[in-house]
Parts: structure tokens; sequence; C-alpha cells
């Protein structure tokens, strides 16, 4: 239970503060100049950092279910924890998409607009307006990259040391791409806690950043098993 609440806790917070940066401090904002790109990218890379070394020695820091399926399929976790990691990690998105909906929803004015709270999407009226194989493309392909960097850093060829640090650096490389077409997801539990709450095409497209990032995920375990494995 220790780690299950590890990881309810982490992912909160992964939302809390990389969707709460895009909201509260991404756009300008009572004549504050927003975070912009490069901020909400650090913000979501920074959060992982943090928590990798908050909790990272109690349930390994996952807070992402395509994580925790991919180690599933690299064998460094049971099927058993990995179902609790996951339903923690979803109980957690939704914890801080409500908190941050809270924080919002207190600003004088305030409207739940389509893609509300940082959620993730597509198509028409969204960021870059990209296609929905853009989409899929850039959500698999860089989960992929993402889970590929976590396996061997965390193995035995790896520095343990600076698996936090990088992972969070890669996390911001992708941000940096993928947030004009997607809002950036590559972790199911972080799209479903503000679609929850956003309603409309967020949920509607919700399907995509399911199925992508885990696929991205399953691909980089299966290429891991062939060339870096432990063993």
């Amino acid at each position: 239970m220790k780690k299950y609440f590890s990881e309810l806790v982490g992912t909160m917070c992964l939302v809390l503060f990389g969707c709460g940066a895009a909201v509260i401090s991404g756009g300008n904002a009572a004549g504050l100049s927003g975070l912009g790109l490069l901020g909400i990218s650090f913000a979501f890379g920074l959060a992982v950092v943090a928590m990798a070394y908050t909790i990272g020695g109690i349930s390994g820091c996952h807070i992402n279910p395509a994580i925790t399926i991919a180690m599933l399929v690299a064998g460094k976790i049971n099927a058993k924890d990995a179902a609790g990691y996951i339903i923690a990690q979803m109980i957690g998105a939704v914890a801080g998409a409500g908190i941050l909906f809270v924080i919002a929803s207190g600003q004088d004015g305030y409207k739940m607009g389509e893609w509300a709270l940082g959620s993730n999407g597509w198509g028409v009226g969204y960021l870059g307006a990209y296609s929905v194989t853009a989409a899929f493309i850039t959500e698999a392909v860089f989960t992929f990259v993402f889970l590929y960097v976590i396996l061997n850093v965390t193995s035995k060829h790896g520095n343990s040391q600076m698996a936090g640090l990088t992972i969070g650096i890669t996390l911001v490389l992708i941000h940096l791409v993928a947030i004009p077409i997607t809002g950036t997801s590559v972790n199911p539990a972080r799209s479903f806690g503000p679609a929850l709450f956003a309603q409309g095409k967020a949920l509607s497209q919700l399907w995509l950043f399911f199925a992508a990032p885990v696929a991205g995920a399953v691909a980089a375990a299966l290429v891991w098993k062939i060339t870096g494995e432990d063993k």
C-alpha cells in the first residue's frame, strides 16, 4: 500500500504541477507574462525529477500507466502490482485535476472551454490543429523514446544516481516538440484526469492517449529485451 499511495501522490503532483503551469501560468493572465512552451515543458520535466527523488525509492516513481505496462512487459514488475499502480495513478490524476479545477475556477469570469485544464487533443481548434494520424504517431513514437530511455537508465548499465534527472530532461525535450501537436501526453493518467473534468472533445479523444502511449511503451519494452536487458 505504501507503493500504491506513493504512485497516487506522485501522479497527483505531476498533473497539478504540469497542467497547472499550462492553465494558471501558461499564457498572459492578470498582466503577468506567461511561461510559454519552454516553461510548461520544464514544469512537466521538473515535476518528474522532483517525484523521482521523492518516491523513487518506494515505488520506482512510475506515475504513468505506460511506464507500468512497459515494466510489466519487461518483467520488472508483477501483474498484481501493475494493476495496483495503474489504479493508484488514475486516482491520483483525477485528484490533481480536481484540485486544479477548484483553483482555476476561483478566478473571476472563469469558464470551462474545450480541452480545459490542460487536456490533450488534436484537430481543428486544438493548438496546431494536427491530424489524428500525426497525433497518434507523435504519442506512440515519443512514448517509445521515453520508455527506452527509462528502461536503459534504470538498468545495471545506467547511472542510477542520475536516472531521475535524465528521465526528467527527456520529458522536457519531448514536450518541446509535442506540445503544439497533442499537448503532450505520453501518459494515459495525465490525460485521463483533466479530460474527466473537461468532458466534450477532450473526453471523446481520450482513446488515443491510451492506445498510442501503451503501443509505444510495449514496443520499447520489447526492443529493450532484445538490445539492453540486464540478463
